[in-house]
């Protein structure tokens, strides 16, 4: 049952962007009474959505905000840098609220508690394992935001439950009435650098996890820009924990010698090995089970019930998401690496690596990956940074200018069977977008999937999981 909006009833709001958020927001708000007028810049999902009764209405003309009392921006539709989008630009010039589906649900809901996570890279993977901790606590909880379902189609909530949101930087500048009872922050990385008009302004919509002030914060602290922000957000008397997976720390979680720990006591406590959470491999994905944890236990769960939910999380798609292993060459589909930061990370988990990378470029080049290439046998490069990624790597690993996906698959399938190496793994992990020749990330792993489904050889183990929560 997706939640309605009443907040608007009898008043005129507006929605740009008709996709799937874009669509589900506008029902809602018809549901509860408003006078909706949606556009899309896209003439067929202007005419899909009409199909569907959604009341259509020119946003670009002359006086489109007269009388407007908000405007419901699709958070992939900039709204100031590079450019605001016209709709975007005309409904600020009207001092028009500008605000996204998240706000809806939080005002429409307030009785539920809220868990926010952000971050450059492991937000999907921490979100989703907060919602399976508090799903195997038997608590009622729905999850959801920038992973999966929209905001406002998920069930409504109540006092008794909670929504875990992933929130992208672009979700966290149209939510303003927000405020989240866990804030979680993993890390921070240059990304997304042309939305934001720089790196301060980046960090500047990450900060807005906190705004509220929130109830708990959680925080990684092993990066420059979140170690800071820990320590100011300490002086403001928030009730702050700490998650490292490089050193000890107080009065947080931090992991050693692979295992999990909790130093909220004066003693620190060991509450899992790692080795036995098999879905989240690497010194990345102990950050978002550290993270997890700290929120599931600021949520009230026991630190037994939060250590045997980690072991039996199944792992998301898209994620190193191992898709098969043939002839004892391991496929890995890390398609949601779309920057090199996440690469990087996972360059860091097998060894050795036959990668796959490539795609659109994104701002801050591929220096991140250039301390993790130890164990990259061979790099089979595809996309538009096809040559960007050559002119980096080539004087360090030796290099295939494979061009397509498909041409890559086999290349590598090729080198590995040659390997008299250990267990090669064949790793699709970008460190690009994947607009040059795919819909999404999604879109290209799902290729990734089939691509490997149809490959020759035996197949020894398969397995494909699925979006939790």
């Amino acid at each position: 049952m997706a939640v309605t909006v009443s907040l608007y009833s009898g008043e005129t709001v507006a929605v740009m962007g008709l996709g799937r958020s874009g669509m589900v927001a506008a029902q809602a708000l018809l549901s509860g009474g408003a006078d909706v007028r949606g556009w899309d810049d896209d003439a067929a999902r202007r005419d899909a959505a009409g199909d569907q009764g959604i009341p259509i209405a020119d946003l670009t003309v002359q006086g489109a905000f007269d009388d407007t009392a908000a405007l419901v921006l699709s958070p992939g539709i900039p709204h100031t840098y590079p450019a605001p989008n016209p709709v975007a630009a005309a409904a600020k010039a009207s001092r028009c609220p500008i605000i996204g589906d998240i706000d809806l649900l939080a005002r429409s809901c307030p009785a539920a508690r809220y868990v926010g996570v952000t971050g450059t890279n492991g937000k999907s993977t921490t979100t989703a394992l907060i919602g399976h901790i508090l799903v195997e606590a038997g608590m009622p909880v729905q999850v959801g935001g920038n992973l999966g379902a929209p905001a406002l189609g998920l069930d409504p909530q109540g006092k008794n439950g909670t929504y875990v949101l992933e929130m992208s930087s672009y979700q966290l500048e149209l939510s303003p009435n927000v405020t989240f009872d866990v804030a979680v922050l993993l890390n921070v990385a240059e990304d997304h650098l042309d939305r934001h008009g720089g790196m301060d302004g980046y960090i500047a919509a990450k900060k807005r996890i906190f705004q509220g002030p929130p109830g708990v914060v959680v925080i990684g602290v092993d990066d420059v820009v979140c170690r800071s922000l820990a320590s100011q957000l300490a002086e403001q008397d928030l009730t702050v924990i700490p998650v490292s997976v490089q050193e000890p720390i107080k009065n947080g979680v931090f992991v050693q010698d692979g295992c999990l720990m909790d130093a909220s006591g004066p003693t620190p406590r060991i509450v899992l090995r790692l080795e036995e959470a098999a879905a989240l491999p690497g010194t990345h994905n102990a950050q978002n089970a550290g993270c997890a944890y700290a929120a599931a236990r600021a949520l009230g769960i026991d630190d037994a019930a939060i250590a045997d939910a980690i072991r039996s999380y199944p792992g998301l798609r898209h994620r190193q998401q191992l898709v098969a292993v043939i002839d004892g060459t391991a496929y890995v589909n890390d398609s949601k690496a779309t920057n090199a930061e996440a690469a990087a990370r996972a360059l860091a988990c097998y060894d050795p690596i036959y990668w796959i990378a490539g795609g659109r470029a994104k701002q801050g080049g591929f220096g991140a990956v250039e301390d993790r290439l130890g164990t990259v046998r061979q790099a089979f490069l595809i996309g538009e940074a096809m040559d960007e990624l050559d002119a980096a790597l080539a004087s360090r690993v030796p290099c295939t200018r494979s061009g397509t996906l498909k041409s890559a698959v086999a290349a590598a399938q090729a080198a590995a069977r040659a390997d008299a190496g250990k267990d090669p793994v064949v790793l699709l992990s970008p460190a690009c977008a994947s607009f040059d020749q795919f819909t999404d990330f999604e879109d290209r792993g799902d290729a990734f999937c089939r691509l490997v489904a149809a490959l020759p050889g035996q197949s020894r183990d398969f397995r494909e999981t699925e979006t939790s929560g």
